[in-house]
């Protein structure tokens, strides 16, 4: 499966992961809840500097849990 092909996924959302590979990996990684969590708070950002700011925050969790890329 593509998450990037996925048609719940927002253009933003789709263009920052695939700019992000640990963000990507990371978001691969989380349960179905998780992603469509994301993917809502994907749908409330204005701009490009937010949604880059909303991938990288998933790098950010996921360091402080231990998580290796």
């Amino acid at each position: 499966m593509s998450l990037l092909n996925n048609d719940d996924i927002p253009l933003g959302l789709g263009m920052a992961l695939a700019q992000n590979m640990d963000a990507m990996r990371v978001f691969s990684s989380l349960s179905e809840s998780s992603r469509q969590n994301v993917i809502d708070r994907s749908r409330q950002v204005n701009s490009k500097q937010e949604m880059e700011h909303l991938v990288a925050g998933l790098t950010e969790d996921k360091k402080s849990e231990g998580f290796i890329f």
